[in-house]
């Protein structure tokens, strides 16, 4: 699963993320990738991102490349 790679997520990508709050119901917020947060190369339940909102989540689907 490519949202699970840390090489595949880059700054200005377009993802679906979970929130810490959302992990229950599973409820995606969509936005872009501001910052990275996983310092590890690969994480079994998606990299850890800061959206450009500010808000925290993991990656669980990327919709599109930088424009």
């Amino acid at each position: 699963m490519p949202h699970r790679e840390r090489k595949n997520i880059r700054a200005g990508l377009k993802v679906a993320v979970v929130m810490k709050q959302d992990q229950r119901s599973g409820r995606e917020t969509e936005g872009e990738v501001r910052d990275i947060l996983t310092r590890s190369a690969f994480h079994p339940h998606g990299i850890k991102v800061r959206l450009s909102d500010g808000r925290v989540g993991r990656v669980i689907r990327i919709l599109s490349g930088a424009d």
